[in-house]
This record gives structure tokens, C-alpha cells and sequence, in this order.
């Protein structure tokens, strides 16, 4: 897919563009960076999917929320709502939203008005309504929201007037703001999805993407490219970067080559043993911050004997974590105990009910009476944040389970079809691992293990507890967050005792940079950001 416009070759063009800058000082040329990305997105529309390459590619690139997330400050500020407020009982948020915001255009769109209340209930309501003529043309679903049950909770999305809309909630919820700042409730424009929609062509809306955001989508070459240019009308302070392009390049080594050569300014998943390489080049800078992240081992519980506990309990106890953090995360993570990682503020610090021990595992798998124990592991492809080798971290707990007798077949695919395959359930076991979408520790439990995220297949334990269930309901519905703690803390000991998971490891979140450009702090959480990003001077080594 491709929108229609001029094509040339984006790395070529911004080497020239480097060159005439160093060759004749300050000239007044378009300003560009190349990011190299990991792989092509999904689509265009974060409401889709849960993958970190799409959101990175769509969400803060092309789109605006209602709200945002201030990292500094720990609370929320303004984005295309101005304003809003909570009744009393908690059951109504009313949003004062931005006036004057102009939604972007491409080849098959033009916009006659501004953003209103009409685009934040055509943005939501196809996600709750399943009458919405938009609910369908996702063939994924809403992930995400399927996975908090969103549809349950908000009951109407109410239009005051243009500038004014009110969201009717069933029950209390501490997340509420904190979804709506995440990065996946972006706002779509809904006259673009109708006039689509009258064309015969409503999945255009996904794919050939419209936001209000401080980039729009120029061109996508899949496995090549995809070109932003700056959106002249934001509403918001302006991009720094005319252009931003991200080179579609799968291999760790090539963007770390490419970084090095300069052939990309920013690069995306370094691996844990390329940092000694990293340091070698002055023009080099690597940017970490404990993460709000977790890698586990998802146990398929509906498969036997994966259903039985004990037999679960002596998998855990069978694996080596610190030996999977030495070998795969060179001291760039911390072992995991639980889901939370020691940067949220609902972490306790507890006991790892499922410590190594091999002679354990054999006695639980004798207990159990599982004997020849043979299953396979499906292993990540690609890099992410919480795991940097996914495929070598299965071969360490393949090693460890040979040692108490039981055979592991490691399973990997392409990642688009590694995906695909993901929603068919058709597993035993998979390693992968969630990075958080906002600070809210509701986050790393609901949309991961609830009974609603197994419905919307994102629980990839396939396990659903109504006790855990209960627990998270609580600790969503009061407003105190030594409450919130101490039933957080309860909800891992839940999962401590039923063991759907292994929990790995919580890994700093990396960014590798060049000196040239400049950046805010990382974010612990959520997908990457270039509206600030810009390029600053910095003498040439040879």
C-alpha cells in the first residue's frame, strides 16, 4: 500500500542534504532524520493491534489523544481535549475539546471541517458498538480494548455540542485516563471514514492513514521505507524535522551498521552484546531508563499437561533466570519476580515464589506423573524491549528443562506470520513479553491475563481466573493507591500459585542515537516519538 505521491530514494536525498549543510554552513534546506526501524507496521491505525513496530510507525507520529501523560510531572496534560472533569461517583468524564485543529489530507481525502465531537464518537464508538458500520472492517478486533473490556465499561459517549462530549462509565475505574492516554486511543477522522465508507473502501481508513498529529504519512514501500513529512498545520508546537523516514531493516547487525556509517541518526532495539561495539564510536550515544516491561513464558493452559498447576510449578522451577540474564541481557535487565517491574509505583518487592531449583521440578513432574514430557516453545523472530534474543532465550530453557528430562522443539516463524498464528492459539508455550502503554500498573494484568484479554485473545496463557478477575475489578474501582499496592500485590499471588506464566526479566529501555541529534529523556513506556527530535551540529570524524 501506497499513497500516491512523488517518489525518490529517502537515504539518498538526505545524504545530500547532509553534505550541503557541512559543504556551505547554515543553507536553509528541508531538515531530516532516518530512524531504522525493525520491521513493517501492521497498519496505520493503532487501534488495531498491540505490536510496539506498528504503534511506533502510527501512533505519536500521525495521531493525537484526547490526553496525554506528562513523564515529568507523573499526571496528564492537555492534547485535543483542553479540559475535562470527573463526577463525584466517578461514572462520568466530561471532555472541553481543542478548537481549531485541522485534520491532515492525502490523495484520497480532503477535510471540509475541523475536529469535533463526531471524530472522538466515530473513534470509540466502532470500538464498542457492534452495530458501528466501522466495528468489522477490523478483521484483529480492538486488542487492546477487547482486552480491558472497554465495550462493558463505557456505556455512551455522549455529544453535549461540538466542543463537548461526556463518557458514561458502568462502574468506577481508576485506568479510565490512563487508557485514554495510552498509545492506542488515537482520534480518526470521522468524515474521512464515511466518505471510505460511501466509496466502498472503508479499510482505507486503517491503512492509507488521516490524524492530527505532527507528521503525515507521505509514502510506504513495505521493506523498504516509510516517509513522514512535517504537517505544516499541527496545532501544536511544530516538528523540528521537515522529514522523518523510517529505513525498514530487520537485522540488528545492519542497523547498528548503518548507525555506525551514519547511513540513520536513530536506531531501534540494540542488542544487549552489540554495547561494547556501541561504545567504540565517539558519534555514538546510547540512552537507558528502567523500563515499564516484562518477558515471560506463556504456558498454553488449556493444552494437558500444561493444564495441570504442579506440572507448571516444575517448569518454572527448572529455569535458570540469571543465567538467561547473563547470556542474552549482558546486565541491561533485572530478574522478574512478578508482572510489575520496580519502576511502577504499585511494585513490592516479594520473593520469587518459583526460584531455580531442578530437584524441585523433578518431584513435582513425578508428583504429577508426567514422564517423556515433550512440547514445543514458539520463539520471537525479531527484537523487542523486553527481550533482546528471544530465540536464544529458548535455547536456555531448552537446555534447562533437557536437565530434568524433558524435551523442548523450538518453534519460530516470520513475525507477520508469527503474529497471525499467534491469535489461532495453536501452541503450547510462547516467549514473549509486554511493554507498557501507560504508568498505570492496571496495565501489566488486564490486558494480559484477565478473562476479558482471553476473550480477545491477548491472554496468551489461555487462562482466565475469576478470582484474579475480582481482584483487578477492586483495585480499579478505588482512587487509593496504598489500596490499589496492596490488591496488586494480591493479584501476583494469585498468579504466583497458578503459575499461567514465568515470569523473566524487566530490561532498561534502550535508545541508540547519534550525537547529531537531540532527544528528550526515554520513555519508559509506550511507542517512540519525533515530534521533538532534532538534528544539532556535531563535527564529522573521519
Amino acid at each position: 500500500m501506497r499513497v500516491k505521491r512523488e517518489r525518490w530514494n529517502p537515504l539518498a536525498l538526505l545524504c545530500l542534504l547532509s553534505f550541503l549543510v557541512t559543504a556551505c554552513g547554515e543553507l536553509n534546506v528541508p531538515s531530516g532524520i532516518v530512524y531504522c526501524s525493525e520491521g513493517n507496521p501492521e497498519t496505520f491505525n493503532p487501534q488495531l493491534i498491540t505490536s510496539g513496530t506498528t504503534i511506533d510507525a502510527s501512533s505519536n507520529q500521525l495521531y493525537n489523544r484526547l490526553i496525554d501523560y506528562n513523564d515529568d510531572s507523573s499526571d496528564y496534560t492537555a492534547s485535543l481535549a483542553t479540559d475535562w472533569k470527573v463526577s463525584d461517583d466517578g461514572l462520568r468524564y466530561h471532555f472541553t475539546l481543542r478548537q481549531g485543529v485541522q485534520f491532515q489530507y492525502n490523495a484520497l481525502f480532503s477535510p471540509s471541517r475541523s475536529f469535533n465531537a463526531d471524530d472522538v464518537i466515530f473513534s470509540f464508538g466502532r470500538i464498542i458498538d457492534v452495530n458501528h458500520p466501522y466495528h468489522l472492517v477490523s478483521r484483529t478486533g480492538y486488542p487492546f480494548f477487547q482486552s480491558i473490556d472497554f465495550a462493558n465499561l463505557v456505556t455512551q459517549i455522549e455529544k453535549v455540542n461540538d466542543y463537548e462530549i461526556i463518557f458514561h462509565l458502568a462502574q468506577k475505574d481508576a485506568s479510565f485516563l490512563s487508557n485514554l492516554a495510552t498509545d492506542f486511543a488515537v482520534i480518526l477522522s470521522a468524515e474521512y471514514a464515511m466518505q471510505q465508507l460511501e466509496a466502498g473502501t472503508p479499510e482505507n481508513v486503517d491503512y492509507f492513514a488521516i490524524g492530527t498529529g505532527p507528521f503525515y504519512l507521505a509514502e510506504y514501500a513495505k521493506n523498504e521505507y516509510i516517509r513522514f513529512k512535517r504537517n505544516q498545520y499541527y496545532w501544536g508546537e511544530q516538528a523540528k524535522i521537515d522529514l522523518l523516514v523510517f529505513d525498514i531493516t530487520r537485522k540488528s547487525e545492519s542497523r547498528l551498521a548503518k548507525i555506525i556509517t551514519r547511513d540513520c541518526q536513530v536506531s531501534a532495539l540494540p542488542k544487549a552484546n552489540e554495547l561494547a561495539v556501541i561504545k567504540k564510536h565517539k558519534h555514538l550515544e546510547l540512552r537507558t531508563k528502567p523500563g515499564l516491561n516484562v518477558a515471560f513464558w506463556a504456558f498454553n493452559t488449556q493444552k494437558p499437561p500444561l493444564d495441570d498447576v504442579n506440572v507448571r510449578h516444575a517448569l518454572a522451577h527448572a529455569v535458570d533466570k540469571q543465567n538467561i540474564l547473563n547470556v542474552v541481557y549482558h546486565d541491561t535487565a533485572v530478574a522478574a519476580s512478578g508482572m510489575l517491574p520496580p519502576a511502577s509505583w504499585a511494585y513490592s518487592e516479594t520473593e520469587d515464589a518459583n526460584q531455580y531449583d531442578p530437584e524441585e521440578a523433578k518431584r513435582l513432574l513425578k508428583e504429577a506423573g508426567v514422564s517423556n514430557l515433550s512440547f514445543d516453545i514458539w520463539a520471537m523472530p525479531v527484537v523487542r524491549i523486553y527481550n533482546p534474543n528471544a530465540l536464544k532465550t529458548a535455547e536456555l530453557i531448552q537446555a534447562d528443562l533437557a536437565n530434568i528430562g524433558v524435551t523442548v522443539n523450538i518453534v519460530s516463524y516470520d513475525w507477520s506470520v508469527f503474529t497471525q498464528k499467534l491469535i489461532s492459539s495453536d501452541y503450547d508455550s510462547v516467549l514473549i513479553g509486554w511493554n507498557a502503554d501507560n504508568t498505570d500498573p492496571d496495565n501489566f494484568f488486564t490486558p494480559l491475563l484477565s478473562c476479558s484479554a482471553l476473550e480477545s485473545n491477548n491472554n496468551r496463557s489461555r487462562w482466565c481466573s475469576n478470582e484474579l478477575d475480582t481482584v483487578l475489578a477492586q483495585a480499579k474501582e478505588t482512587l487509593s493507591k496504598s489500596e490499589r499496592k496492596a490488591l496488586y500485590k494480591q493479584a501476583e499471588q494469585i498468579i504466583h500459585e497458578q503459575v499461567p506464566l514465568v515470569n523473566i526479566a524487566h530490561a532498561q529501555k534502550l535508545l541508540l542515537k547519534s550525537t547529531s541529534v537531540s532527544t528528550k529523556n526515554v520513555n519508559p513506556y509506550g511507542g517512540m516519538s519525533f515530534s521533538s527530535v532534532e538534528l544539532i551540529k556535531e563535527e564529522i570524524q573521519p
